[in-house]
């Protein structure tokens, strides 16, 4: 477990190395990615920017991303950079099938901006983006705007661009502040530790438009539905606080009053207060019924998060940000 040291600090502009882009170019990108990722591949259209994940055949998620249209037949996911080369690899075995290149970018550079997001886009000559989970592009960076309770950007752009960052923080405690608000926001990526280990909607992927019931078949989709028609979801992504000065391990077991582990961290953050938030995968049961939760002996308390569990259609989404 890691010692938190300080309260998150507020958001600012901070480098954020936990992410990298993978990129699908050529004739068939879209046909391609349709036969192997939960979003509607026709709804990222430059504009809108769906979540997407991406399952083995038996509907556990590989990876979790969001989904960007560059340009024709150009594609970018972005995602957590200790998923990159196993999602590249996973889907190259499908790609050598289509006129469709795979290219990995870890040396982008990717910013997490809120107030100082304005002078960042200046510098970029690009404009940002107002609606939640859309994003706008240049020759040079593409941004994309982020949910949460503060108004923040992804800005994303290459290594050789003019553009002055020596300001930026590039520490923990401002990654700290920018994963505190994705787990205000419900919103929980996987890493490598987690791959092949939850249904999308252990994740509450359904709930934030990450997943099409719409589209045809891609890989794990029959599992996916059946899980969905057939209301067999035990498991859900629950928001968590607890009064402890170090931070849980990924996989950390949440119990109840009788020692029983009824849920397992997915992500954690210091807040503001001198404790830690986080998003737990947990048994339904707990929302359901009224039980003491505990973490490595600490009380944990349930928060609510920002929307409704339930499902929330990646194609309506895409009506209601256009207009």
């Amino acid at each position: 477990m890691a010692t938190v040291t300080a309260s998150t600090p507020a958001l600012g502009s901070v480098r954020l190395n936990h992410l990298a882009a993978l990129d699908v170019k050529g004739a068939d990108a879209e046909k391609f990615l349709q036969g192997q990722t939960s979003a509607q591949v026709s709804l990222a259209d430059g504009y809108f920017a769906p979540l997407t994940c991406f399952c083995t055949p038996k509907g556990r998620m590989l990876a979790n991303a969001q989904l960007m249209r560059l340009g024709e037949d150009h594609y970018r996911l972005l995602l957590s950079n200790t998923l990159l080369d196993s999602l590249a690899n996973h889907l190259k075995k499908f790609a050598a099938f289509y006129r469709a290149e795979l290219t990995t970018y870890r040396d982008l550079i990717f910013i997490g901006a809120s107030d100082e997001a304005q002078a960042l886009a200046d510098q970029l000559d690009i404009e940002l983006p107002v609606q939640v989970g859309t994003h706008t592009n240049s020759d040079q960076a593409c941004v994309l705007r982020y949910p949460g309770e503060t108004a923040r950007w992804l800005v994303c752009f290459d290594n050789d661009s003019q553009v002055d960052v020596a300001s930026v923080q590039d520490d923990q405690a401002g990654r700290n502040a920018w994963q505190l608000e994705d787990i205000r926001s419900g919103l929980a990526w996987l890493t490598d530790t987690q791959q092949d280990h939850f249904l999308p909607q252990m994740l509450n992927w359904e709930a934030l438009g990450g997943i099409s019931f719409k589209k045809g078949c891609y890989t794990g989709q029959e599992v996916v539905a059946r899980a969905h028609f057939r209301g067999q979801v035990k498991k859900r992504l629950m928001r968590i606080s607890i009064e402890t000065t170090t931070l849980p391990e990924v996989g950390a077991s949440v119990v109840n009053g009788d020692d029983k582990a009824v849920g397992e961290v997915v992500v954690s953050a210091p807040d503001h207060q001198g404790g830690v938030e986080l998003l737990a995968v947990m048994s339904t049961k707990v929302a359901e019924e009224t039980m003491p939760l505990y973490l490595d002996g600490a009380p944990a308390i349930l928060l609510p998060l920002p929307y409704a569990i339930e499902r929330v259609d990646p194609e309506q989404l895409a009506v209601s940000l256009n207009g």
